[in-house]
């Protein structure tokens, strides 16, 4: 994977995966981040070839794939936070999320296996590095996960426009939050498979939120909620 951007590697260099190789243009070269990195002087133009995007900000690495963990992983401490995403498609959201995600201190984030943005270098860029740090987990069935979570002794709260106020819960314990598509939002079985839908208020004129933007307001919702308590 061809992994761009100065947050995405710098990140990389930081993370679990093993980077390959490196190249920057001069200019990007002299960050200090990469002092001891051997890294290979290249022009914009064969940035650009390399990675497929202008956005490379001078500097792009060659690393090994992207590991996901195992679903089971994520719930093991009693206060885990984790996200789980009903098939959002826009790379660019799913990175924003994770962002947020791995900033706030999430055991994870679960996405399926199919119909849904995975981890790529659009991806990574849009997570400002966020994903070589974090825990992504991908799943055969979302409800059927959610099932096994409460049974792992999770509490499950799906976002929705039809849900109780979100600040009403109590959040403590272990957590999933759940966030629909960008479209349709959460599938009627999903829906389902949760103990409770919450919404986030709306008090303009627009009736909605972006999903990355309400996965930010859920999660540090949750945070506050734990610092403040009930």
């Amino acid at each position: 994977m061809i992994v761009y951007g100065r947050n995405p590697v710098r990140e990389a260099l930081r993370g679990r995966r093993t980077v390959k190789r490196v190249w920057a243009t001069p200019g990007a070269a002299r960050e200090e981040w990469l002092v001891g990195v051997d890294v290979h002087d290249a022009p914009d133009e064969e940035l650009e070839r390399l990675c497929g995007s202008p956005d490379h900000q001078g500097i792009c690495a060659e690393t090994g794939p992207y590991e996901y963990v195992a679903e089971g992983s994520l719930l093991t401490d009693d206060d885990a936070l984790v996200v789980c995403l009903d098939q959002i498609q826009d790379p660019r959201n799913l990175g924003a999320i994770c962002r947020v995600a791995e900033c706030a201190g999430a055991a994870g984030v679960v996405i399926p296996e199919r119909r849904s943005a995975e981890v790529t270098p659009v991806v990574c860029k849009a997570s400002a590095g966020a994903v070589e740090h974090l825990s992504v987990a991908r799943v055969r069935n979302v409800a059927d996960w959610l099932g096994e979570a409460k049974g792992a002794g999770a509490w499950v709260y799906g976002a929705s426009a039809d849900g109780i106020p979100y600040e009403r819960p109590d959040y403590t314990g272990r957590v999933v939050l759940v966030l629909g598509s960008e479209g349709r939002g959460l599938r009627p079985r999903v829906a389902q498979s949760c103990d409770e839908l919450v919404a986030l208020p709306m008090r303009g004129r627009v009736e909605s939120l972006n999903v990355s933007a309400a996965a930010a307001a859920l999660v540090y919702g949750v945070l506050q909620f734990r610092a403040h308590g009930a």
